[in-house]
């Protein structure tokens, strides 16, 4: 394949353009577009007609599958590895995790091992006339690190955050079977890329509740301000979705949000999948 790796004007993605993940990549190949994700953050391919197996195994190139929560509810029959986010209903029943990603985050940032990378295939895009609906909105966490002074990077050097799925800030009493789950997490809200080397901020509003040794205000006000700092303008791209796009992102030094701006009649469907990650050091 001739592949051809193609920058956004933005501050992070690129797309893998020459390439058809419906057939086998050779290590050349794959090598190349495991380097332009490690760069870019975000890398997409559009027009991509795969199975949900090939979707499988193009993402096992990347490591181990993390089994999501939400996979033992809505996931593809013969493939409980890849969950279904759909707001079609069939019967008056959901078909998949309806809303998901509405705020900034990164992917299981509350789990002791956050997954490395996700994975999304667009099978339906939202329309309406003429104009694409539910875009995803990335923000580069390394860039927004070394932007910021250097009397802040000082200052927080060294600092762990807490990390709570089911903390105060969801703003729902969670279910037994959660808290036990993923109990509260501590990471280093200054992260080390395992690959890369590359620094980021670790941190978001909805899911960092406490700052080790900090007391409580001045904690709050710190998770406040770098959070809103990864989310700048300056630090953003976001992606238009096609019908057979498949985008990943690093779920290190990106973080993302959904843009829930449709409903039904317009319809939207995915496949999810997630790459095991490491330990945040």
């Amino acid at each position: 394949m001739s592949i051809k790796v193609v920058p956004t004007a933005a501050v992070l993605g690129a797309e893998i353009a020459g390439v058809d993940l419906s057939r086998p990549l050779d290590d050349a190949t794959f090598a190349a577009i495991e380097r332009a994700y490690d760069e870019y953050g975000v890398i997409f391919f559009r027009g991509q007609s795969i199975t949900p197996a090939q979707h499988v195994a193009f993402t096992r190139r990347f490591g181990e599958i993390e089994f999501n929560i939400f996979g033992e509810r809505w996931s593809v029959p013969g493939n409980p590895e890849i969950v279904v986010l759909s707001n079609i209903t069939e019967g008056g029943r959901p078909t998949g995790v309806r809303r998901a990603g509405e705020n900034w985050h990164s992917d299981m940032i509350y789990s002791p091992r956050p997954p490395r990378a996700t994975m999304l295939h667009a099978i339906e895009v939202p329309e309406l006339h003429g104009l694409t609906l539910g875009d995803t909105a990335f923000a580069n966490a390394a860039a927004a690190y070394e932007a910021l002074p250097d009397s802040m990077k000082r200052c927080i050097e060294g600092l762990k955050g807490v990390f709570d799925f089911t903390g105060r800030k969801r703003g729902e009493a969670p279910d037994p079977a959660t808290v036990q789950r993923y109990p509260p997490v501590e990471h280093p809200i200054v992260r080390t890329h395992s690959r890369t080397g590359v620094r980021c901020l670790y941190i978001n509003r909805d899911d960092c509740t406490k700052i080790v040794g900090l007391p409580h205000d001045e904690a709050e006000a710190l998770i406040v301000a770098l959070s809103d700092h990864v989310i700048k303008p300056e630090f953003l791209y976001r992606h238009r979705w096609r019908r057979g796009d498949i985008v990943m992102w690093d779920n290190c030094t990106v973080q993302h949000k959904a843009i829930i701006d449709y409903d039904l009649p317009q319809r939207r469907l995915m496949h999810r999948l997630t790459i095991a990650g490491t330990v945040p050091k």
